[in-house]
């Protein structure tokens, strides 16, 4: 495949991190023994970096259980950068849905910054959460913008090493999920990945806020439910990450509705909890750009599921990205994940 690049393991990474300290201070002891992450080197030629990636198969060239792989599951953490526990969410997950370890790989990227104790120069390290609006790295190899590292790993999965891969499953939660949001919409490698016969899904679940595509944002006060905001009381509400402009080097070259035209043929799925409607949660943003977006992440999801909707009307053209709330669930990842609805409707069974 064209988009393919050179991807390998380095030769001592695995015996390195296995010697190392976990990730970072705040990740709590494990249920069962996670392996340490795998630490892969990404990108062909002098753009090469390494990142630390969980996996519940070894990702050497010469594993023979690739060649039974038929769908990568893409799950990335939250704010907390807590690769490890996400990794076993994603397990529990698995089991939920009874996906088949054999035929599913499970990937756990985990962003780094330089004061991570698996942090090296060889690697692409980011500034405290800046990885989750899709800025570029800052430290080690500089300049890889996180939405790239995402472009890299389909490379790299679909670089022949699993030549039975069918699909790629994006899934993000919560400031993975701001990330994963904004990756879907922006990312210009999706309709290459279909077209090489890899069907493409991603899954939005209880980001902080979203992505709009036009300077309308949710009101009550009009017929359609959206109109601009005012720009005096909310300075820059439209400008990147909450709208376009100022928009990042990785996202430039298309406008709102050339976006929203693409973003709407994507398969998107919409999930959060239904108690996850605390105005006050301590991961909130509570910037003005995101408050005008609603006053939790219940009303946020919401408020986008409508606007989408209002999208098709003006820019006549048809969406559907399914939605739903996982009844009695907050915002913790694992009652989400947990939950048999989000086994049924992520991984529903024909």
């Amino acid at each position: 495949m064209a988009m393919a690049t050179a991807i390998k393991i380095t030769s001592t990474s695995l015996l390195a991190a296995a010697l190392l300290l976990p990730l970072a201070s705040h990740a709590k002891k494990s249920a069962e023994d996670i392996p340490p992450p795998q630490i892969i080197t990404l990108a062909p030629g002098a753009q090469q970096y390494a990142f630390a990636i969980y996996a519940n198969s070894s990702l050497s060239e010469t594993n023979p259980a690739n060649s039974s792989i038929t769908r990568a599951i893409i799950l990335e953490h939250g704010v907390k950068r807590d690769g490890d526990r996400y990794f076993e969410t994603g397990l529990e997950f698995l089991r939920k849905a009874k996906l088949d370890p054999a035929q599913n790989l499970l990937l756990t990227p985990n962003f780094l910054t330089e004061g991570d104790s698996l942090s090296d120069s060889k690697m692409a390290l980011w500034r405290g959460d800046n990885w989750m609006q899709g800025q570029d790295s800052t430290h080690g190899k500089t300049g890889i913008s996180s939405f790239r590292v995402f472009d890299d790993i389909a490379a790299y999965l679909t670089s022949g090493r699993f030549p039975a891969l069918k699909e790629i499953v994006f899934i993000g939660h919560s400031a993975g999920a701001q990330l994963m949001q904004r990756y879907a919409v922006l990312n210009n490698t999706d309709e290459k990945l279909r077209q090489a016969g890899v069907k493409v899904r991603y899954v939005i679940s209880s980001p902080s806020s979203y992505l709009y595509l036009d300077n309308n944002r949710p009101t009550g006060n009009t017929d359609n439910g959206f109109a601009p905001a005012g720009g005096i009381t909310c300075p820059g509400y439209d400008n990147y990450r909450y709208g376009l402009g100022e928009m990042l080097t990785y996202g430039q070259g298309l406008n709102g509705e050339a976006l929203f035209k693409r973003y709407a043929a994507r398969d998107v799925t919409y999930m959060v909890g239904s108690k996850d409607n605390n105005p006050n949660h301590r991961f909130l943003d509570k910037a003005c750009g995101a408050r005008l977006q609603g006053s939790n992440r219940v009303e946020r999801h919401d408020n986008y599921v409508r606007y989408e909707q209002f999208l098709a009307k003006k820019w006549q053209t048809p969406v559907h990205h399914p939605d739903f709330e996982v009844p009695g669930a907050g915002h913790e990842a694992g009652g989400l994940f947990g939950s048999d609805i989000a086994a049924e409707k992520i991984f529903a069974t024909k």
